[in-house]
């Protein structure tokens, strides 16, 4: 499990949204993002791409100061491994870099061999 987040962050998680298939991907990057709905596909407002998405059922409280709900959002950033595959990531990944595989609603994802080495690690690790 990611050390960022816990399963207890994400209690009212309905469903898990992709923007892009991330079965090409050794990882991506999660975070809980601050938005105005439950439902629908948030706004991005960082660097690289949107990736994926999670909704929330509607027993999801919104923080009562701000009005917005905590939503998790999958991304990438320009340098990480999926466009830079011999760049920062060649080895090792983010501190928030999980394997897609493992994302299900409710459940941080978890961090894998092919998430921290990459698909170029571990096919070289045999030779």
């Amino acid at each position: 499990m990611s050390s960022l987040l816990n399963d207890g962050d994400l209690g009212h998680e309905t469903t898990v949204v992709w923007v892009e298939d991330p079965e090409r991907l050794d990882y991506v990057r999660q975070s809980l993002d601050k938005t105005p709905r439950r439902r629908g596909k948030p706004r991005y407002e960082r660097d690289g791409r949107m990736i994926g998405y999670t909704e929330l059922d509607e027993h999801a409280e919104a923080d009562p100061d701000s009005g917005l709900h905590l939503r998790r959002v999958f991304f990438l950033l320009p340098h990480d491994r999926d466009t830079q595959p011999t760049g920062l990531y060649e080895d090792g990944a983010p501190g928030e870099a999980v394997d897609p595989s493992t994302i299900e609603p409710g459940r941080v994802g978890e961090k894998t061999p092919r998430s921290q080495r990459g698909s170029a690690e571990i096919s070289t690790a045999g030779r």
